[in-house]
């Protein structure tokens, strides 16, 4: 007998798909109005998807980002990343909705038992705003360098660690002495105290770090540039032992490897080394301008999970 005989109507499953995915009925309810059993409603609905009776899209640039967030992942071997629609035109605009899909993502993955480690930047300070406040996790939230008094309060590390601990009722450690000392010696004095090497004895126990990457190549964007936080003189000594970008006040090459300067042994943080033993690593990072500075970083296993907007992963694709 024609195998036909024993199928289910196709106007059946049809009318099952669209009380399912149209009206947002239950099946039991869907099951009751039709006079079938809830399996049978089951069937028909798989049926209908299966078959393309029905079909499911997703609208642009969401589709075209979601291709995108593949392309790196695969590109670069990441564990994931996360592509926001660009605001064309619109600098701050984008930051933003990076910073947002970031916050989203941090609250997703924190747990009570992680140790958080939190750099400074434009777009952590963003991220922080975003926090969801009705989501507390009582994790711990550790600065991963010094201040840095030239970008105002407002982006200092101290200051996102404290509002971030709070939204999520966790607990703060933070160092309270500038990120950069006048030498080696005067940071070593530094770390000598005993609140600063508590602090940095953590620094072995983060599980997630969070930070945005300054970009200082082709030019010179980074906010540690602008800021002034660098003199004219340690700005040319960077670029000249070829700097990329910045991430936690350390400065890496074309390799993501560290640049060789004066500076590094006066930073007072996280060793880049240390950073890149860091299990998860979440950088969030916007704008076209930084995608050879953002390919460096990731040739240096900087980064585990990548956060950009859509122009800033396909310049970045574009270099793969």
């Amino acid at each position: 007998m024609d195998s036909e005989v024993y199928s289910q109507s196709t106007c059946i499953a049809i009318r099952a798909a669209q009380l399912y995915y149209i009206e947002h009925s239950s099946q039991r309810n869907i099951a009751d109005e039709m006079g079938i059993s809830v399996p049978t409603v089951s069937r028909l609905i798989n049926r209908a998807r299966n078959e393309g009776l029905v079909q499911f899209s997703i609208s642009e640039p969401y589709a075209a980002c979601l291709d995108l967030e593949n392309s790196v992942k695969a590109a670069f071997g990441l564990a994931d990343v996360l592509v926001a629609p660009s605001a064309t035109g619109d600098r701050e605009a984008t930051t933003r909705a990076v910073a947002l899909e970031a916050a989203r993502l941090v609250q997703r993955l924190t747990t009570p038992d992680d140790i958080l480690g939190i750099a400074w930047g434009g777009t952590m300070s963003h991220l922080i705003g975003f926090l969801n406040p009705c989501r507390r996790v009582p994790a711990g939230f550790v600065t991963l360098h010094g201040s840095i008094s030239s970008c105002g309060p407002e982006l200092n590390p101290a200051t996102l660690v404290e509002r971030m601990a709070m939204a999520f009722g966790g607990r703060r450690h933070r160092i309270d002495h500038a990120g950069l000392a006048e030498s080696r010696a005067g940071r070593d004095v530094l770390l000598a105290e005993p609140e600063t090497a508590r602090v940095s004895a953590l620094y072995d126990r983060i599980t997630i770090a969070v930070s945005g990457v300054g970009s200082l190549y082709p030019e010179p964007d980074s906010r540690l540039v602008r800021s002034h936080f660098l003199t004219e003189a340690e700005v040319a000594e960077v670029r000249a032992a070829g700097a990329y970008g910045d991430m936690v006040l350390r400065f890496f090459d074309e390799s993501g490897q560290e640049c060789r300067t004066s500076l590094s042994e006066r930073t007072l943080g996280i060793s880049l080394d240390q950073y890149r033993d860091i299990p998860r690593k979440i950088v969030a990072a916007s704008g076209a301008h930084k995608a050879q500075t953002v390919r460096a970083m990731l040739r240096g296993r900087l980064a585990d999970v990548l956060v950009v907007d859509e122009e800033l992963a396909r310049g970045v694709l574009a270099l793969a």
